[in-house]
C-alpha cells in the first residue's frame, strides 16, 4: 500500500453544518484544530443535529482566526461569532454525556434560531483538553475530543466509497447513489488503499501524524441526508444493512484517535503501521 495518500481534510466548526476542506490541517490531541468546537443545543440543553434538523446541512460554518465562526445560509445574511468568554458555563447532553459549553452571544442564537424556525442556541467548548472524555469502552486513559460524535477524527476511504456506490447501482432497490463522500462528513478522506482495508487498521501515520484506529463508525439517518438540498432518502443505510452490518452496526469508516500531535497536508503519504 505504498501508493496509499491523503486526498482531503474536511473540517466541520459547527457540529451539523456544512464544513471546509482546507489542504492542511492542525491536528491536536482532541481532533483538527477547529473542527467541532460548537455546537446547537434546544432548550432541554440537548444537542441538535441533523439527525433530528436535516435542514442544518444548508447552513455553512467558516472558521474564523481566533476560533470565531462565520454563520452563513442561503437568504440569510452572514454573521461572525466570536469565541465567548469561559466566566460561565452550561451543562448540554451529547449522546448521554454530560458536558460543559459556553453560550456563544445572543446574535448567534437569534441567527440559528431564525434559520431552522426552532428556538435552539449555540454553544462553545471552551477546554477540549478536559471537558469530554473519548466513550471509555475504546478510548485510553486521558483521552477526549470535542462535540463530534465520540471520536476525535473520522477516516473514509475514496475506494470504500466506490465499492458501496458499485452496491447501491447493483441491488437498485432504493433507485439512488452513487453517492458523494459528504454523505458521511469525514474529517480525512485516503485514497490509494483497496476497498474496506481500513477495516482491520489498528495504527496509521498521516503524515508526520500517527493515529490509532479505535473502532469501526456505525453510521446514522444523517447518511441518507442529501447536503446539498437536505432532503432524505433510503441511501446507503439501505446497501450497508445488506453487506456492512458488523457487531450489530452499519458502518463505513474508522474513528481515529491522534497519538501525536503536528500539520497533515492533503497528498500526505498514509502509512498502515499496524
Amino acid at each position: 500500500m505504498g501508493n496509499a495518500e491523503l486526498r482531503s481534510i474536511h473540517v466541520h466548526p459547527v457540529k451539523a453544518f456544512r464544513g471546509q476542506a482546507p489542504r492542511q490541517a492542525d491536528v491536536e490531541p482532541w481532533g483538527l484544530a477547529g473542527d467541532r468546537r460548537w455546537v446547537l443545543i434546544d432548550p432541554g440543553g440537548k444537542v441538535v443535529t441533523q439527525r433530528q434538523r436535516p435542514r442544518l446541512a444548508l447552513a455553512a460554518a467558516e472558521l474564523l482566526p481566533g476560533g470565531g465562526v462565520l454563520l452563513s445560509a442561503p437568504g440569510r445574511d452572514p454573521l461572525a461569532v466570536a469565541v465567548p468568554e469561559p466566566v460561565e458555563t452550561l451543562t448540554l447532553e451529547i449522546f448521554r454525556d454530560k458536558v460543559e459549553g459556553v453560550l456563544a452571544d445572543a446574535a448567534a442564537h437569534a441567527w440559528c434560531s431564525e434559520f431552522l424556525g426552532a428556538d435552539v442556541r449555540l454553544v462553545h467548548m471552551d477546554d477540549p483538553a478536559r471537558r469530554r472524555p473519548v466513550d471509555p469502552e475504546y478510548a485510553l486513559p486521558g483521552e477526549t475530543v470535542t462535540f463530534a460524535d465520540g471520536y476525535p477524527l473520522l477516516l473514509a476511504s475514496a475506494a470504500s466509497l466506490d465499492a458501496l456506490n458499485s452496491l447501491i447501482a447493483r441491488d437498485r432497490v432504493a433507485q439512488e447513489g452513487p453517492l458523494p463522500m459528504n454523505r458521511f462528513r469525514p474529517n480525512v478522506v485516503v485514497a490509494g488503499t483497496p476497498p474496506w482495508a481500513e477495516d482491520d487498521w489498528r495504527l496509521i501515520a498521516i503524515g508526520e501524524v500517527t493515529f490509532r484506529v479505535a473502532k469501526m463508525s456505525g453510521r446514522c439517518v444523517v447518511t441518507t441526508t442529501d447536503q446539498s438540498t437536505a432532503e432524505r432518502g433510503r441511501e446507503p443505510l439501505h446497501t450497508l444493512a445488506r453487506h456492512r452490518r458488523i457487531g450489530g452496526k452499519l458502518v463505513f469508516g474508522q474513528n481515529l484517535v491522534p497519538r501525536s500531535t503536528g500539520t497533515i497536508r492533503v497528498g500526505d503519504p498514509v502509512r498502515i503501521l499496524e
